[in-house]
């Protein structure tokens, strides 16, 4: 006799029952045989029906003895008894550990954090402003992170009206866009932070409706939206207000399609599925009026934009050098910093400093002080110029003269900065060119006084409201925000600046010229003064030697 403690071995008993119930009525019997039925079906005369087992129950209803069996399988039903046992007599906490535990080695395997270059802000970094304006689009969704949102559904009926002028000045199919796309689903999802709430069709036709809106905008900045095949007051591809507003939120790090998906529905267009790098030049005209200098993209290079859009096979100005980019914000970031800033290699005696500033990424406030303000550096005798140069971060110090190129702050200025500076905390394979001169820019910034002779250099043009507003907005741009200071260019620069002060005759020479030669009547006074003692020094000279001398 065997004891089953499980209903479910109970159910297959009664099957296993019933079915060898039916074989054995359905076999002829010998004469000399007894059965429960005989070959017309009907009851034996030596045996009366049984009741069916279905409607048996048993005395106990966890406990039925069954004939037959072996002791391995009471073996195994009591080892999985003790084993439920022992869960069961596991507190809640562990068992909620367990699982989070395993919920946890799950989430590990399935990650890909190669992949991954479209991040969502860091709280600490979102929080330490009052508007989060500048990482949450206004307008106009792209992606995944904010699709969907009710102040942004306006812009859907656009995209689809987008993909629609596509698909009938191309003469193609939906499907082949939506098919396309569906072969980069997985690898696209890899470059987004998190899991991503969206089917595998809606995420597909998201990226086919975004990517072919961004291209839409990138090909009629270039050439012309009328060329398009839009009329000139339409309410959206048109030269108008709201370009303003799309352009930023296009420029948001949360904001961002893969920049392979991009040149995968491109290619479809032009007919060159595999052609790599035109979005990325398209994307450089389009962004071009955000960069913070007044050096326009330069004609002939724009004449060869637009000539490489509409022959593919001809040589496009490529500012990007041989450098693949991961979105259209890393696009504009590598075209600022363009031959930029190469650190020299460390010697062997600060290769193990280097080893330890990229272990140890942690924010030291104390560090971070590069540089005294700019009223502090004209009292210590140095002198601001404007550098000619449309490369921003390009500051130079020589001879106690400290060159600096010119900067345009506009009312973008800081979404553009703020997302520059997230995406190079977020990102491991980037620099931090762009959060040093922010920081740079921070330390010399300390008052509207500040802003105001930057200013009367020429070296900084804003159109906010006031010179506070600027000096405002740079105190708050690196809140919260980790630096290395030894991969960056400006702190050598900052040394050397730090070093010249130092010398009290730098010190002495400049406190002369600001008190006594800042205006022309002042050094008139001071001559007149030098003449005056000379005279005298001299009457006083000849009545001594009168004296001794008559």
């Amino acid at each position: 006799m065997v004891a089953v403690f499980n209903r479910e071995l109970l159910s297959w008993y009664l099957i296993t029952v019933k079915l060898r119930e039916t074989v054995e009525a359905n076999i002829p019997k010998s004469p000399g045989s007894t059965s429960s039925r005989d070959l017309q079906g009907e009851p034996s005369q030596q045996q009366k029906p049984q009741p069916e087992l279905e409607k048996q129950e048993p005395s106990f209803p966890h406990l039925v003895t069954v004939n037959g069996g072996g002791e391995n399988l009471k073996e195994e039903e009591e080892e999985e008894e003790e084993e439920e046992g022992n869960r069961n007599e596991e507190p809640e906490f562990v068992i909620s550990i367990r699982e989070k535990l395993e919920q946890a080695r799950q989430d590990h395997d399935a990650a890909s954090w190669a992949k991954l270059c479209i991040y969502k802000v860091p709280r600490s970094i979102r929080e330490g402003h009052e508007s989060q304006k500048a990482f949450v689009p206004q307008t106009v969704s792209l992606g995944p992170y904010h699709h969907g949102r009710e102040h942004l559904r306006d812009m859907e009926q656009h995209k689809w009206r987008s993909f629609h002028q596509i698909l009938r000045r191309t003469h193609q199919d939906a499907n082949l866009y939506l098919k396309s796309i569906g072969e980069l689903e997985e690898k696209a999802r890899a470059c987004y932070e998190g899991p991503i709430p969206l089917t595998s069709h809606e995420f597909v036709e998201m990226l086919v409706l975004d990517g072919c809106f961004v291209l839409e905008f990138f090909r009629g900045a270039a050439q012309d939206f009328k060329h398009l095949g839009y009329s000139r007051n339409d309410p959206v591809f048109a030269f108008r207000g709201v370009m303003h507003s799309i352009q930023r939120d296009m420029i948001m790090l949360e904001n961002q399609i893969p920049l392979f998906v991009l040149d995968r529905l491109l290619g479809l267009q032009i007919g060159e599925p595999d052609q790599r790098g035109l979005v990325a030049k398209l994307a450089l005209r389009f962004f071009d009026p955000l960069t913070p200098t007044d050096e326009p993209l330069r004609e002939r290079d724009m004449n060869k934009l637009e000539s490489s859009v509409t022959h593919i096979t001809s040589t496009p100005f490529d500012p990007l050098s041989d450098q693949t980019g991961l979105h259209c914000l890393d696009v504009f970031r590598r075209s600022l910093l363009r031959k930029g800033p190469t650190p020299e290699p460390p010697s062997a005696s600060r290769k193990w400093m280097k080893w330890r500033s990229q272990a140890v990424r942690v924010a030291d406030k104390r560090r971070q002080q590069l540089i005294h303000c700019v009223t502090d550096l004209k009292e210590a005798g140095v002198q601001f110029k404007k550098r000619k140069t449309d490369r921003f971060w390009d500051i130079k110090f020589e001879n106690g003269i400290l060159w600096i190129p010119r900067l345009l702050i506009h009312d973008g200025t800081k979404s553009l900065f703020l997302n520059l500076i997230a995406f190079e905390q977020c990102h491991l394979d980037c620099g931090n060119e762009i959060t040093s001169y922010v920081i740079f820019m921070d330390n010399l910034i300390n008052s509207p006084e500040d802003v105001a002779y930057l200013h009367y250099c020429d070296i900084i043009e804003h159109w906010l409201g006031s010179d506070a507003e600027v000096a405002e907005l740079f105190n708050r741009l690196c809140q919260e925000v980790v630096y290395e200071i030894d991969k960056s260019e400006l702190s050598r620069l900052s040394e050397k600046v730090n070093r010249y002060c130092n010398y009290r005759w730098n010190s002495w020479r400049a406190s002369l010229a600001h008190n006594y030669f800042n205006n022309p009547w002042a050094i008139i006074s001071v001559f007149a003064a030098i003449f005056l003692l000379l005279l005298t020094s001299a009457q006083t000279f000849y009545s001594v030697y009168a004296y001794y001398r008559p």
